[in-house]
């Protein structure tokens, strides 16, 4: 998690209408589908006028997302995504996490196949010996 303050903003490049949902979406860090389906739900089980309103408030009330370095660099190249650990989180596909999470095993095998050989060698022994004096 990180410790950056999150700020709230409609996202318009992604919305349909206003980018309302979208902006939910990236506040709470879950896929815009479920999103949208929930305010739909939410709007049929109210009545509608409420949800509506509301929506229409956050469209005039919150900013547009701006245009940061770093967003603009994800339209273009590949940044590191997070890994999803539920369904409704937005994550890397599961082939290209189960590719890293290999290559992080890979990496982990090999820093403890290092420490064995340094413990099991006779300098380590040596110098614990050493240490005891």
């Amino acid at each position: 998690m990180s410790s950056s303050k999150r700020e709230l903003y409609r996202d318009p490049k992604r919305g349909k209408i206003a980018g309302v949902c979208a902006g939910l979406s990236d506040y709470f860090n879950m896929e815009l589908w479920l999103v949208r389906i929930l305010f739909i739900t939410a709007v049929l089980l109210s009545g509608g006028p409420l949800f509506v309103v509301a929506y229409v408030a956050c469209w005039f009330i919150l900013d547009k997302k701006p245009m940061t370095h770093s967003s603009y660099n994800k339209e273009q190249d590949e940044d590191p995504i997070s890994v999803k650990f539920k369904v409704w989180q937005k994550g890397e596909p599961p082939r290209q996490a189960l590719f890293d999470l290999k290559e992080r095993l890979t990496r982990l095998d090999t820093r403890i196949q290092s420490m064995e050989t340094y413990v099991t060698s006779s300098e380590f022994t040596v110098s614990r010996e050493i240490n005891k004096l």
